[in-house]
């Protein structure tokens, strides 16, 4: 499985986070959410790509390939 990449955010002197994939806006994060995430893609243990693909819900399960192979999914 590849890492997710493409990913950006915005932390903004309000307290909000925009997060984006590929320049496109896909999630924002405001308050207590918003410190969270910053806390945890900060940290020099974790990748930021994985933590921004986590916090948006936009990666990849590992199931992809036996999904596309089930008989009900072939064309």
């Amino acid at each position: 499985m590849p890492s997710p990449h493409g990913f950006t955010y915005e932390a903004h002197t309000n307290g909000t986070v925009r997060i984006s994939h590929h320049g496109r806006p896909v999630t924002t994060l405001n308050g207590p959410r918003a410190a969270q995430f910053l806390a945890e893609a900060e940290t020099e243990t974790s990748d930021p790509q994985l933590v921004m693909a986590r916090w948006t819900g936009n990666y990849k399960r590992g199931n992809e390939r036996t999904a596309r192979n089930h008989p009900r999914n072939r064309r």
